[in-house]
């Protein structure tokens, strides 16, 4: 139960830091990490490819020191999800604090 949880909270993690800037995956293991989320690529892969093909996020490759790296930017619908979800979460934060 706690991982579905806490795989919602890695979602919106992601769409807040793809609004601030365009992320890529092991940027998003250390941040998320330094939040306390231990995140592994066989799980943040999947959920980031998940997010793209439901319209939340889009894929840019980018060559970096002669490799590609794909960065995700949010999307329209993504940030309409995203201003949803903290509605939510600041009507959960008072209720449940």
């Amino acid at each position: 139960m706690f991982r579905d949880f806490f795989l919602g909270f890695i979602k919106i993690h992601i769409l807040h830091h793809a609004e601030q800037e365009p992320v890529y995956g092991s940027y998003l293991i250390q941040e998320l990490a330094h939040h306390g989320y231990e995140i592994s690529p066989g799980t943040l892969y999947p959920t980031l490819h998940s997010l793209e093909k439901n319209g939340y996020l889009v894929k840019e490759d980018r060559v970096v020191d002669g490799k590609v790296r794909k960065y995700y930017s949010i999307t329209d619908k993504g940030r309409e999800a995203l201003a949803e979800a903290r509605l939510k979460i600041k009507e959960l934060v008072s209720e449940v604090l």
